[in-house]
């Protein structure tokens, strides 16, 4: 193998502005502060939408003044026209307008921006993440934490220094009252400590029940996506009333928790929204004994009194901000869980592309376990030369799947080593290795995207004869056509408009279209008729010569490809020749051969009775009173 030159992909990499910051990855550090990066990244524009937010204050706490002096020298004193007043209202209003549509122009750019940048850091740390993680977490949790929590801490870094900006016309008001009257400023700020205490009170009963509504929000959004995904498992169980029961719970907790975060709500925030207006009445008492005794004139009650308005505001929104913070604080917590789980499957420095692939698979010693669980694998030892044909046989559990797993490097090995070219595919780069290792699952995936880009997944760019050369060696290309829209039909959420065979063929072409010298078919034919597959494996002979090729099936048909078998049996390696010699001097290969053949003979069985009835179907039944029995092929040359 040469890695003088560097690995090019063969898909087109898409062209995006990745996130302009990141999180913090300091733990010690409150939630806050591990947000600031991302914040910071934007203080451009932050910083002019806080600056016009600051103005139009200003601007408006300067119209009362402007009324006080109107009325006491236009309309009570008769000292001066109105019309000057009126003039510089107007204009006062014109200018806050301009720097209002300013501020909330910036203020919403900012918004969306740290949103992009929020889901696009969680959505490419979710990328790096290894598979053992996604087999303990479930989807929904995913989903919630990358929806509705990073909206929730997005408007609070967005919205909470604008709502504290707006927070200081009351401190302008403040400075305002005091230039009128420095006593009755005193008094109508009495209410505000009383204000402040009730706050920190609200908030610190609000956390808690913040972090169990984002938390049972997500098992909603759990169960409702297990069972949109399994809804074809739910109906043929009948079990309809069962999952809205399940359902019912989750959404009767749900409504618990936001009925006593409403109730704390209720309790709190009126108190905290009306104490300042209390402070309005000591105004209205007190500045009328003083007006009444000539200490005070008429314009300037009018404008305490709009100051009073004006501070109301600000608290107003300083109790909807301690809601806001809670909330936001849960959920930010929720995704630094996601973020700060570290992907197992790493490049190691200094990782070397794999460019010029021979093919060479080695495994030597092998031990692996998947998490919490048994060993699968237990002193695995093969070598495989370029293009030779090489079968896995053995029952359910053996470990061939696995097998496959470790050569794409989905998870490192507990023991051993697993080597492509005599290169640890642990010093390899991700990317050369996964593109040089096709790999086909037992459980075809298709996006809800034409059946030309599904097949195209791997390579963007391929031309449409591309596309259609690996549909028929698929054994594909006569059904997409007989489609309404052929290959520009759209295939429904998860491919399900299709049959399980359609399925499994349409992802064995996106295979091949990628070419890799190293192809591995994980029971990829499980849900093919007989005849079909022979289609296949007459196509894929041609396509093996020089190419390495694991075929995980149970099928016998399949071991016709094999110049090679290797019978496993948990996890180890018991025996290794050609079908021939096991079959001669290996008792429990014809024992497992026996079984299979059986099973193959019931399937056809099954399926030949049930072709009438299902027209098309290329998913023959499996007998559930026999154990299946697979059996893993590595194909090369014939």
């Amino acid at each position: 193998m040469s890695t003088s030159s560097r690995f090019v992909p063969d898909a087109v990499v898409p062209r995006y502005r990745g996130a302009r910051a990141t999180i913090d990855p300091d733990r010690s550090r409150s939630w806050l502060g591990r947000a600031r990066p991302i914040v910071l990244a934007h203080k451009a524009m932050f910083i002019t939408s806080l600056a016009c937010t600051a103005t139009a204050l200003l601007l408006q706490t300067a119209m009362p003044r402007v009324v006080m002096a109107g009325i006491d020298r236009a309309l009570v004193a008769r000292r001066a026209s109105l019309t000057p007043f009126v003039v510089t209202l107007v204009i006062l209003a014109l200018v806050r307008a301009a720097v209002s549509f300013v501020s909330r122009y910036f203020l919403y750019r900012v918004a969306f921006e740290i949103e992009y940048d929020l889901r696009t850091i969680v959505y490419e740390h979710l990328t790096r993440l290894s598979f053992s993680f996604y087999d303990r977490v479930q989807s929904g949790q995913l989903i919630s934490r990358a929806n509705s929590d990073i909206r929730s801490v997005q408007m609070y870094l967005t919205f909470a220094p604008s709502i504290l900006v707006q927070c200081l016309s009351a401190v302008f008001a403040f400075v305002m009252m005091l230039t009128i009257d420095v006593r009755l400023a005193i008094v109508a700020m009495i209410t505000m400590p009383f204000v402040y205490l009730v706050g920190v009170a609200m908030r610190n009963r609000m956390f808690p029940i913040s972090w169990v509504v984002q938390s049972r929000l997500a098992e909603v959004a759990t169960i409702v996506d297990e069972n949109v995904n399994g809804v074809r498992v739910v109906r043929s169980f009948a079990a309809e009333r069962q999952q809205l029961r399940q359902l019912n719970r989750a959404a009767r907790r749900v409504e618990w928790a936001y009925v006593r975060d409403v109730d704390i709500r209720a309790r709190w925030a009126p108190v905290v929204e009306n104490l300042p207006r209390l402070g309005m009445a000591l105004i209205l008492l007190y500045g009328g004994y003083l007006a009444v005794n000539r200490e005070l004139t008429v314009g300037a009650i009018v404008a305490f009194n709009t100051y009073i308005l004006l501070l109301q505001a600000p608290f107003r929104m300083l109790g909807q901000l301690m809601m806001m913070g809670q909330r936001a604080s849960a959920s930010a917590q929720r995704i630094y869980e996601i973020l700060d789980e570290p992907p197992e499957i790493v490049e190691r420095p200094g990782a070397v592309d794999l460019v010029d692939c021979r093919g060479q698979v080695d495994f030597a010693g092998v031990d692996f376990a998947y998490a919490g669980g048994p060993t699968v694998l237990d002193g695995f030892s093969v070598q495989v030369p370029p293009g030779q044909t090489v079968a896995l046989v053995g029952r359910t559990g053996s470990g061939k799947s696995t097998v496959a797993r470790l050569l794409a490097r989905f998870y490192d090995v507990t023991a051993g080593a697993v080597r492509i070219d005599g290169h640890d595919v642990r010093d390899l780069t991700l990317a050369s290795l996964r593109a040089r290792v096709g790999v086909v699952l037992d459980e075809p995936f298709l996006f809800s995207v034409s059946i030309r880009d599904n097949i195209a997944f791997g390579r963007p760019d391929a031309a449409l004869s591309e596309v259609e050369a690996a549909a028929r060696a698929a054994g594909a290309d006569e059904f997409i056509r007989d489609l309404p829209g052929g290959y520009d039909a759209v295939v429904g959420e998860r491919g399900y408009t299709l049959s399980g065979g359609q399925r499994q063929r349409i992802a064995i072409a996106r295979t091949l279209l990628v070419n890799p010298p190293i192809l591995v078919l994980d029971d990829a034919t499980s849900a093919i008729d007989v005849q079909v597959e022979q289609e296949i494996h007459g196509a894929l002979r041609r396509l093996m010569e020089g190419r390495t090729t694991i075929i995980v099936a149970h099928r016998l048909s399949t071991i016709s490809l094999a110049d090679r078998v290797l019978l496993m049996e948990e996890g180890r390696l018991i025996a290794d020749g050609t079908h021939a010699e096991l079959l001669r001097t290996e008792p429990r290969y014809a024992q497992v051969l026996a079984q299979a053949e059986e099973h193959e003979r019931q399937v056809r069985a099954a399926f030949e009775d049930s072709e009438g009835a299902r027209a098309g179907a290329d998913s023959p039944p499996q007998p559930d009173e026999l154990e299946p029995i697979d059996i893993a092929v590595g194909g090369g040359a014939a």
